[in-house]
């Protein structure tokens, strides 16, 4: 099996250097082995494993989130898994509509301020100025 430096590694993961080491730092990769000199050596399996962590990341899952998926895959627990992933659609979902509402808001304030005239007029400073209802 041939090893690689991390500069290769983070080369054929498509990350930056300072990625594997805050992933190493976080527990989430650990090097193949050391050379005599101390320099760390990476092997196919930290490959894959770097790559499966870039792309949880990708689709939105927090370090937290991604060391439980790649404790799930090494016990082959599909189940908790695709549980892991629905609870991270809901929150995505959940988020979603957070922005959506927020759209909403800023368009009819933006629809609503002439865009001229009196600061003490204007919508968007009047909307953010009230007072919180009890």
């Amino acid at each position: 099996m041939s090893t690689m430096s991390i500069g290769q590694l983070a080369q054929q993961a498509g990350v930056a250097i300072d990625t594997v080491r805050y992933y190493e730092r976080n527990a989430l990769l650990t090097p193949a082995g050391r050379l005599a000199s101390g320099y760390r050596r990476y092997g196919v399996t930290e490959l894959k494993r770097l790559r499966f962590i870039r792309r949880a990341k990708a689709l939105g899952f927090s370090l937290d989130d991604v060391r439980e998926l790649l404790t799930l895959s090494d016990e082959r627990d599909i189940a908790k898994v695709k549980h892991a992933a629905k609870r991270k659609l809901d929150d995505i979902e959940q988020r979603l509509a957070e922005l959506d509402r927020i759209r909403v808001g800023l368009h009819a304030l933006i629809t609503a301020c002439p865009g001229h005239g009196r600061a003490e007029a204007c919508p968007i400073l009047n909307a953010l100025s009230q007072e919180e209802s009890a």
